[in-house]
């Protein structure tokens, strides 16, 4: 469960940016049932679902790839690179300081009722500091701490710490998380699942989630759970059925990308799913169903039937799971109504029972007014002149300013939150004919 992520100088993140996922204690009596976790334990409450707002370039794509490039570094940084090769940070460019400070990076995360908090500093060709705490009861334990390649390790609590760093196998442009992991041990191992638990897509790249929807509708339990969520969404769709080759058989034609997609979700002598056959049903001229047509979800369907399929197995996966679902874009293609229903699936304690959690940007302005979501859940991405973004909620503002029931979709469209685009006039513009003159 994701309860903090924070980024400094990376991107368009000059200044430090946090996303809290801890509910605020403004809101208590606004969907606390619905849309909070209790976690006892640690006496938080955190929320299962927040939304990012903000104008174009504003940084609410970087904010996420950000986390992307934490997770990705965390999992990999050990195995896919070698002595010398640079780390792929990018700090922000717009400043001649902070372009050769590193970039900064941390997440705090709750697994099996331990709290732990980890991040790192980075420059292209090492790791300037990192450091992991873990909190298995009500006092914080640093379990290491690293200036570039000195360490302070936790001999009980983190003794592969110890070997990995005596025999000199922490590269310099390796995380010690990322080798320790490696060596099996085990709070590094449950640090690692933590990322892996958290999934983060494109609304608008599908290729990958795609392959993996298609794939798993091939298991009974799948397909009755995808159906069940193509039947609410309205759209028409009476059975699904998957379209199987063998893999030396895929169409002339197909994408590389979803070629290699596909493959990489099936084992060797499994059957691929290049396509889902939906069935509708076919009506007389007086309106009676008297048969039923197979269509190509791929060719027949409308874009945003085929985008509300592609996710179903990412969002099954993570409501069984558990996991933290974060998707860049995710209204892209949707109805504004179908939106809503996926956000009411990670709220709802019924659909969501092992409090998995959905973040996500839009620019859609109706989620504002859809009534789904508290102060504390809606938060804003801002760039000011210098190209520096910034990032705060509804619930930052003083409680006279932002009251609980106000219209927040009106206010933010009129600039009171501000993020929103300042746009000069477009009428003196000289584009596709003469300059218009008053």
């Amino acid at each position: 469960m994701l309860i903090q992520f924070s980024v400094k100088n990376y991107k368009t993140f000059k200044d430090k940016a946090t996303l809290s996922l801890v509910a605020s204690g403004y809101d208590k009596d606004t969907r606390e049932n619905e849309n909070v976790i209790s976690e006892e334990k640690f006496n938080l409450r955190i929320l299962k679902s927040a939304v990012v707002y903000g104008a174009n370039a504003s940084g609410k794509s970087r904010l996420f790839d950000a986390l992307s490039f934490m997770r990705h570094f965390a999992l990999t940084s050990s195995k896919e690179s070698q002595k010398g090769e640079n780390i792929d940070v990018d700090p922000f460019r717009l400043c001649s300081k902070s372009e050769k400070d590193p970039s900064e990076f941390e997440v705090i995360f709750i697994n099996n009722n331990v709290l732990y908090r980890y991040g790192f500093e980075a420059v292209s060709d090492k790791i300037v500091s990192e450091w992991l705490y873990y909190k298995p009861n009500t006092k914080e334990v640093e379990l290491f701490y690293r200036e570039g390649q000195k360490f302070k390790i936790h001999p009980k609590s983190f003794p592969k710490g110890s070997m990995v760093e005596k025999g000199k196998l922490i590269r310099d442009n390796a995380l010690m998380l990322s080798v320790s992991a490696q060596f099996n041990e085990e709070l590094s191992i449950k640090v690692i699942n933590c990322f892996r638990n958290t999934r983060i897509i494109s609304g608008i790249l599908e290729i990958g989630y795609k392959a993996y929807s298609f794939s798993k509708i091939k298991e009974d339990e799948y397909k009755a759970k995808y159906l069940q969520l193509l039947k609410a969404a309205d759209l028409g769709i009476d059975a699904i059925a998957p379209a199987s080759i063998d893999r030396n058989s895929l169409p002339v034609g197909i994408p590389s990308n979803l070629k290699d997609a596909l493959l990489n979700n099936i084992k060797e002598n499994e059957e691929i799913v290049y396509d889902v056959k939906t069935l509708h049903k076919k009506y007389d001229a007086e309106k009676r169903n008297v048969d039923f047509v197979n269509f190509s979800l791929d060719h027949d369907e409308s874009e945003g039937t085929k985008k509300f399929f592609y996710l179903l197995g990412p969002i099954v996966d993570v409501l069984e799971k558990g996991y933290t679902f974060i998707v860049d874009e995710l209204d892209s293609k949707l109805h504004p109504n179908l939106v809503c229903k996926i956000i009411e699936l990670f709220n709802s304690k019924v659909t969501n029972p092992n409090n998995a959690q959905l973040i996500f940007n839009t620019q859609n302005t109706n989620l504002l007014s859809s009534g789904l979501f508290r102060r504390d859940q809606i938060w804003f991405a801002e760039k000011n002149k210098y190209g520096e973004a910034s990032l705060y909620s509804l619930a930052d503002f003083k409680t006279g300013e932002v009251r609980k029931n106000e219209a927040y979709e009106d206010n933010y469209i009129r600039g009171k939150y501000g993020a929103v685009p300042y746009l000069g006039s477009f009428d003196s513009l000289s584009i596709g004919g003469k300059k218009n003159e008053k």
